[in-house]
């Protein structure tokens, strides 16, 4: 299963160039999968830039950003772990749902 382990706080994906084209490593292939069909979505930014998850298992949240700015679309996305203050401070009373 992809789903994160209870040791896991941060995932951060990577590009490479391959051949001339840039391809996503292992990370960032799962974290797609993650925010795709695993994660639930609790609540986005006015920007659209960072989304807040929640994992169903454990109930941890997990913000998912682009934090690259000098990259093409804010480069590979990162999953950071947010303690449930951070959230609330972040994303607002959404957090409660």
């Amino acid at each position: 299963m992809f789903a994160p382990k209870p040791t896991e706080t941060v995932l951060e994906g990577q590009w490479h160039v391959v051949s001339g084209e840039t391809v996503a490593d292992n990370v960032a292939l799962r974290i797609d999968r993650l925010v795709a069909s695993y994660l639930v979505l609790v609540a986005a930014s006015a920007d659209g830039w960072s989304k807040l998850f929640r994992d169903p298992a454990d109930g941890r949240f997990w913000e998912h950003t682009y934090p690259k700015s000098e990259m093409h679309g804010g480069g590979p996305a990162r999953l950071q772990v947010l303690s449930r203050e951070a959230a609330l401070a972040r994303y607002g009373a959404t957090v409660e749902v």
